[in-house]
């Protein structure tokens, strides 16, 4: 269930209230791709870095361990130790993105693994049964994902396509929950709009998927090669067509301007591997802008990572001994950077949260859109 608690604009501050707890929106789900966060933080320590949701993903843990594993020994909730909500993306993007070869039909789709290189078949059905088994909070319909640029009629029938089957995930995953041996039977659906840039194709797919009353709503097939300004377009296209009493999702996005940008134009939720991957790369994000942890100019700062920031790295830790661990190859330095850039995303969304309710998030928001992408 999703409550409206106080909107400012088209931002929008709310709960979602879920089996597995209520999530305070805006929010940003970490990705735990494999059932961990990259860079050695496991679910004991995500409490600690406010993390509201675990992100993770059906392709890869339908590849290793196996999804049945994960339902023998519990569900991804027992097998993580992660208590809150956890959503599943499907798998879709996993298929359009690693499978080299594919074969796109309308059961669903024929492609090899990035690991071994077998033949796997997945379609709307394979991928319901795949994140029943691993219990998630919420589970993601099956949908095709195009590339941008997208042929106009191609992305036409991708649309017709992915709702039929949307209605496939809808009619098979009432069919799990309503099983004895289900590992969450109050499973929820999410539905994908999809549509590539194409307005009159967004608009219309949405318009179709919001009648069959899901639990939420994502905005996908975005931040996949079209440009910033493209996707806040898109955003601004779609926002009115998608059901007020839902929470909205945007797919695999972005930079802290990008989430601000879209917390301005209504959306809720938040995914993307960018706090993690920029932090193993020694990228750090702080309220003043971007840092290059392996710049020479650390070597003697005895600074914290960021001076505005209270989580545990930068309350115990310098700059100068994390340059070092970088510059060192300690695996403690990629755990410290992940530690901090998961706490700044969180925060960061916190932030915003309380900007809403008080009103005064159209000033933060100008003021922070020109700060956080800066380089230092």
């Amino acid at each position: 269930m999703y409550k409206l608690i106080k909107q400012q604009g088209k931002a929008r501050r709310g709960e979602i209230i879920t089996p597995h707890g209520t999530v305070q929106t805006p929010a940003f789900m970490n990705v735990a791709t494999c059932g961990a966060i990259k860079g050695a933080v496991s679910a004991l320590d995500l409490k600690e870095l406010r993390c509201q949701v675990q992100l993770c993903n059906t392709y890869h843990l339908h590849l290793r361990p196996g999804d049945e594993n994960v339902r023998k020994l519990g569900g991804l909730h027992r097998f993580t130790r992660w208590d809150g909500p956890i959503l599943t993306d499907s798998g879709g993007f996993q298929v359009f993105s690693l499978a080299k070869l594919r074969n796109i039909k309308e059961e669903g789709v024929t492609f090899a693994s990035h690991i071994d290189g077998h033949k796997i078949f997945m379609g709307p059905e394979e991928s319901m049964q795949i994140q029943s088994n691993l219990g998630s909070t919420i589970a993601m319909a099956f949908d095709e994902c195009i590339e941008n640029p997208a042929e106009y009629q191609y992305t036409k029938r991708s649309c017709d396509r992915t709702y039929r089957w949307l209605v496939r995930c809808r009619d098979k995953l009432k069919e799990l929950n309503s099983l004895e041996t289900t590992v969450n039977r109050q499973q929820w659906l999410f539905g994908i709009n999809q549509g590539a840039t194409y307005d009159d194709l967004r608009i219309e797919h949405m318009k179709r998927i919001r009648e069959l009353d899901l639990d939420g709503y994502a905005v996908g097939g975005l931040a996949v090669g079209e440009s910033a300004e493209e996707m806040y377009h898109i955003l601004d296209v779609v926002e009115e067509y998608m059901p007020e009493d839902k929470p909205r999702y945007l797919m695999g996005v972005g930079t802290p301007v990008n989430i601000l940008e879209a917390v301005h134009r209504g959306i809720d939720m938040f995914d993307c591997v960018m706090p993690t991957r920029n932090a193993r790369h020694a990228n750090i994000f702080t309220w003043s802008g971007r840092r290059n942890m392996k710049n020479e100019k650390y070597t003697l700062d005895e600074n914290p990572l960021d001076e505005q920031c209270d989580c545990p790295v930068c309350r115990n830790f310098t700059r100068a001994y994390i340059r070092h661990l970088i510059k060192s190859e300690e695996m403690l330095a990629m755990r410290l950077c992940v530690m901090h850039n998961v706490y700044f995303y969180n925060t960061l969304l916190m932030r915003i949260r309380e900007e809403i309710e008080k009103g005064t998030f159209e000033a933060f928001y100008k003021q922070y859109r020109e700060i956080l992408d800066k380089r230092i």
